[in-house]
C-alpha cells in the first residue's frame, strides 16, 4: 500500500470519525468505535487505492495524469481546490472505497454481513425471478459513507461539492452493476432463470466516471454571498445553486490550472519529460494524439529515444516438466516530451492551453 494513499483516508482522521459517530446498524448488527475501525479499514485503505490507481489509468496520457500530489486535495495556501480534476479524485475515491467493501462482504470477510437476499422471491420480468446472491451494495454504501464523509468536517460550499461528488462516485458503482442469470427448467429449457445484481469490472466504473468528468458542470456562484462564510445568506446562495444539479453529475467551483507548465507549489510536474504514444498497435484516437496534446501544444518538442527491452522468447517445454526461454533484445522507439530552444518556439504556441483542455 501507497503511503501517499493515506493523504486521503488518515488513519486519524477516520478514527476520529467513527469515534465520535453515533452507533448506527447495518444488516441488525450493531458495530461503532474502535472495532468498527479495526474491522473495514484495510479494506478502506484498500479501496481508496484502487481508486487512485483507476485515476492514473484513465489519465494516463493526459496533461493531468493523476500524480502523487492530486492525493492532497489541497493548494499551497491550504485552500482546497475544486477543480474538475479534483471532482474526479473525490468520486473514484469513493466509489473505490464503496466498491471493495461490498466485494468483500460479498466473499465473507465480515462477520454478519453477506449477500443480499432482499429481492430473492420476487418477478423481476418476464420470465425471470430475482434470486441467488446479489453483492450487497446497501453495506458497502453505508459503510463507505461513514468512513469518506466523515473526513469533510467543512460547512462551506467546497465541502458540499466534495460530498456531492463522494456521492457521485457511490451511485456509479450501482449504476453499473450487472444482471447474472442461471437458466431452470427441463432439459435445459431454461422456461425459468434466476437472476442476481453483481459488480461490474471496477474499469467500468472509472470508465462511467470519465464520461461523468467530460461532462462535469462548472458551479457559477454569487461570490459576494458566498464569501459570507456559514452565514444564511451563504448557505441560501449554495442551497440555490445545487438546485438544478442532478445526483448523478459531477460539479466543480474552479477553473483548471495549467498543466502543461511545472508549478512546484500546486504539486503540478508540467508535461516536459512526459512519455507519449505515436505508434503502436490498437491505439485509439485519444492515444495517437497524445504527443500533440503533450508536446506541441505545450511547446515542447518529440523526442524518439531507442530503448533496449529485454523479453522471454523461443519458449520450449521439456519433459517433464519445465519450460526454458531465451532472452531475446530488441530496439523499441519510444517518444517523449522535451524543451525546445526557446528562440524556435513560435508565439502561437508559447500561449499554453488553458482550461478544460488536459
Amino acid at each position: 500500500m501507497k503511503r501517499s494513499t493515506f493523504l486521503i483516508f488518515s488513519i486519524t482522521g477516520v478514527y476520529n470519525a467513527i469515534l465520535h459517530t453515533a452507533a448506527w446498524s447495518v444488516n441488525n448488527f450493531l458495530m461503532t468505535g474502535p472495532k468498527a475501525y479495526l474491522t473495514f479499514s484495510g479494506s478502506v485503505a484498500a479501496g481508496a487505492h484502487s481508486g487512485m490507481e483507476e485515476c492514473k489509468f484513465q489519465f494516463g496520457w493526459e496533461r493531468w495524469n493523476c500524480p502523487e500530489s492530486a492525493l492532497q486535495l489541497s493548494t499551497h495556501n491550504r485552500l482546497r481546490s475544486a477543480t474538475r480534476e479534483t471532482s474526479f479524485v473525490h468520486a473514484i475515491s469513493s466509489a473505490g472505497v464503496m466498491y471493495t467493501l461490498t466485494r468483500n462482504c460479498s466473499l465473507g470477510d465480515f462477520e454478519s454481513c453477506g449477500c443480499d437476499d432482499s429481492r430473492n422471491g420476487r418477478v423481476g420480468g418476464r420470465g425471470w425471478v430475482w434470486g441467488g446472491c446479489s453483492d450487497n451494495v446497501e453495506f458497502g454504501e453505508k459503510v463507505s459513507k461513514l468512513f469518506v464523509d466523515a473526513l469533510e468536517t467543512g460547512h462551506d460550499t467546497r465541502a458540499l461539492i466534495n460530498l456531492h461528488n463522494n456521492e457521485v462516485g457511490r451511485l456509479a458503482v450501482k449504476n453499473t452493476m450487472k444482471r447474472a442469470c442461471k437458466c431452470h427448467g427441463v432439459s435445459g429449457s431454461c422456461s425459468i432463470q434466476t437472476c442476481w445484481l453483481q459488480l461490474a469490472e471496477f474499469r467500468e466504473v472509472g470508465n462511467y466516471l470519465k464520461i461523468k468528468y467530460d461532462q462535469a458542470h462548472k458551479l457559477e456562484m454569487d461570490k459576494r454571498r458566498a464569501r459570507a462564510g456559514n452565514s444564511a445568506d451563504s448557505r441560501g446562495a449554495t442551497a440555490e445553486t445545487f438546485h438544478h444539479v442532478h445526483a448523478t453529475e459531477l460539479v466543480f467551483l474552479e477553473d483548471s490550472p495549467d498543466y502543461c507548465t511545472r508549478n512546484a507549489s500546486l504539486g503540478h510536474h508540467g508535461t516536459e519529460g512526459r512519455e507519449c504514444l505515436q505508434t503502436g498497435k490498437n491505439l485509439s484516437q485519444w492515444e495517437k494524439r497524445s504527443c500533440r496534446r503533450l508536446c506541441t501544444e505545450c511547446g515542447l518538442r518529440v523526442e524518439e529515444r531507442r530503448t533496449e527491452v529485454v523479453a522471454s522468447c523461443n519458449c520450449k517445454f521439456h519433459w517433464c516438466c519445465t519450460v526454458r526461454c531465451e532472452q531475446c533484445r530488441t530496439l523499441v522507439a519510444k517518444h517523449f516530451c522535451t524543451r525546445r530552444d526557446a528562440a524556435a518556439v513560435p508565439n502561437h504556441i508559447r500561449q499554453r492551453n488553458r482550461g478544460h483542455k488536459r
